[in-house]
């Protein structure tokens, strides 16, 4: 009999920790709370659920439409459906930049940074208002094409139409999980089951992995169900499972979560231990290999063990290759603070998607590269809606070794502070997506940076002239690789005979919905000529581009890997066969829309080619 007791004793304290957890879940630990969860004989007050559409699009990451249009883009997310429960392809909806692998298989393709959480897995993202602050109950996406891109749901404690802004932002994830694969395209309300949180919310955030998808995803409304009392959980309503106790109990045990790195950080007092075991025979070098393989929020709880693995931990060694954007919601000034001493060695630095909301201020931001910038050769910035002027004067005072700097999304820049990039004259990678970049500076970067290799102008709206912009290119950037032009508005044939004749290295040209192009200029045959080495060119959208231009590319361009000409009426069967034979190594040919190129010409040319993905899109 005595045997028995060890065993009630842990079983008591196994359910001690149910009810500790849940009821933290349910009311972050309120006695009055701990009574509700533990007692059961009162019945739970009836709250009536509130059912609202998003009335905002407050900030995304890329968008396939244009700024100054509704098709394709973030914005119709807003409001009640559109298109729901029709399936296909539809201007009306939200569609993100990009799909599937490709864009990681061509020229401008950056590598990726190591230690990233095999968790964190998303690449866009969107956030939306609502109406209402209310206790999330239920979240309904409506996807009409290509679902399930969709990895994770957010929801913040701040209230975007507050007059007060909160003293401390509070992300809590509803609900995550890994890409998976849907079997098919047809359109689909998606409702997952998510988490309770102990705050309401009218603000709710999606972040989406397109990488497994064979087409563009597009997202029609998003409903967000709830209810304006925080609900009680009641223990007969639902039971305790293990998921319950899980690594976000032990980051508030033991403070080893990315909202107590801080604290981690400046630990100072480790206990001393007579013997670091094994670890005392191990070569200082080994050990640091060991470790380079953690993550930052192992490095911090492995940090507390003893005073040798502090010591491993807090190397610079370990922090020559550092991504924050996997813990955007938790960086803030006193992070980048505690890192300082760490990253005195830092190459490449990644703090897309951090410091909104007031998270990051321009003096913590340049009191860091101040002290961390002078070794960085790759900055990732992207969506950093913090930067202005000050930020980039800092960044081309404090980083003279800078390379790479991506500004993607950063709509928040002034036109004039992008002067300053100009001062950087070691670039070769330079993002400017959805940026409001104006022509004399990008005049004045180009001039001044001929060491450019992959430069990214999509969705640039403030450049009057494009063809100035290429012309200044092709007699300045000789060793340009990639160039994009998503969305250019006024690049002529003029701005393109330039470029070919300058940037003969072209590997990777984006021209997509650039409508003054025009085939019987020519244009579409002078780069086929002059540029050998395309690997991918986009001509999305541009209803001219024919045979003729088919048949140059597959005669000078036989290493082309992408070719995207979407929505031309003029090219037939047969000169796409011709593109095929020729062009071995292709493997992506989106012809949707493309009106000579039916289904059979497809399943046939499938059949023929069958290394090739031949993407045909379609509207119901």
């Amino acid at each position: 009999m005595p045997a028995v007791f060890p065993m009630l004793t842990v079983l008591s304290m196994f359910y001690y920790m149910c009810l500790r957890r849940r009821a933290r879940t349910a009311t972050r630990g309120e006695m009055n709370s701990r009574r509700a969860i533990e007692s059961n004989t009162r019945a739970l007050p009836i709250n009536v659920e509130i059912v609202q559409y998003a009335k905002e699009v407050l900030d995304f990451s890329s968008h396939y439409g244009s700024e100054n249009s509704m098709s394709y883009t973030m914005w119709n997310l807003a409001g009640i459906p559109n298109v729901y429960p029709s399936s296909g392809d539809f201007t009306q909806t939200a569609v993100f930049r990009t799909y599937g692998t490709w864009w990681d298989h061509c020229p401008s393709a950056r590598l990726p940074f190591k230690r990233t959480p095999t968790t964190f897995c998303s690449q866009d993202y969107v956030e939306l208002a609502f109406e209402e602050p209310v206790y999330p109950t239920a979240v309904h996406i409506l996807e009409t094409y290509h679902p399930g891109a969709v990895v994770r749901i957010l929801a913040c404690s701040a209230n975007p139409y507050s007059q007060n802004p909160p003293a401390e932002v509070r992300w809590e994830v509803l609900w995550s999980e890994a890409p998976t694969k849907v079997n098919g395209p047809q359109a689909r309300q998606f409702t997952p089951s998510i988490k309770q949180i102990n705050f309401p919310t009218n603000l709710i955030r999606l972040e989406v992995n397109s990488s497994l998808l064979d087409y563009y995803t597009e997202l029609d409304a998003v409903v967000l169900h709830g209810v304006k009392e925080r609900p009680v959980i009641s223990l007969k309503a639902s039971m305790i499972d293990m998921n319950d106790i899980d690594e976000d109990e032990d980051e508030e045990k033991y403070g080893c979560g990315m909202d107590t790195l801080n604290k981690q950080f400046s630990i100072v007092a480790l206990k001393e231990w007579p013997s670091n075991g094994y670890f005392d025979k191990l070569p200082y070098e080994l050990i640091q290999l060991i470790l380079s393989h953690l993550t930052v929020p192992d490095l911090c709880r492995l940090a507390q063990t003893c005073k040798l693995l502090y010591q491993h931990c807090c190397d610079p060694l370990q922090y020559i290759h550092l991504s924050l954007q996997p813990y955007w919601a938790r960086i803030n000034d006193t992070s980048l603070e505690h890192l300082q001493s760490r990253c005195t060695l830092i190459q490449w630095l990644n703090l897309s998607w951090t410091g909104n909301r007031g998270a990051i201020s321009v003096s913590g931001f340049s009191r860091f590269l101040k002290v961390c910038g002078s070794e960085l050769v790759r900055l990732e910035l992207s969506c950093g809606h913090f930067l202005n002027e000050t930020c980039l004067e800092v960044i081309t005072e404090m980083c003279p070794n800078l390379q790479e700097l991506n500004l993607s999304s950063c709509d928040k820049i002034p036109p004039q502070a992008f002067n300053h990039i100009a001062k950087v004259g070691s670039l070769k990678r330079l993002v400017l997506y959805r940026t409001k970049v104006e022509q004399t500076a990008l005049l004045s970067i180009l001039n001044f940076c001929s060491e450019l290799q992959h430069l990214s102008l999509g969705s640039c709206v403030m450049i009057e002239d494009y063809d100035l912009i290429a012309s200044m290119m092709g007699a300045k950037c000789k060793k340009l690789r990639s160039l994009d032009l998503w969305r250019c508005k006024n690049i002529t044939e003029n701005g393109i005979a330039e470029l070919a004749s300058g940037c003969q290295l072209l590997e990777e040209l984006d021209l997509g919905w650039c409508p003054t192009l025009q085939s019987s200029t020519g244009c579409f045959t002078n780069l086929a000529r002059k540029l050998p080495n395309l690997q991918k060119l986009f001509l999305t959208a541009n209803r001219s581009v024919c045979d003729t231009d088919i048949e140059e590319l597959a005669a000078n361009c036989t290493h082309l890997r992408q070719l995207d000409i979407l929505g031309t009426r003029m090219v037939s069967p047969a000169s796409l066969r011709k593109l095929l034979e020729s062009c071995k190594d292709l493997s992506l040919l989106d012809v949707s829309f493309c009106s000579q190129i039916d289904n059979r010409v497809v399943l046939e040319l499938n059949a023929n080619f069958p290394n090739v993905f031949i993407k045909k899109s379609f509207t119901q």
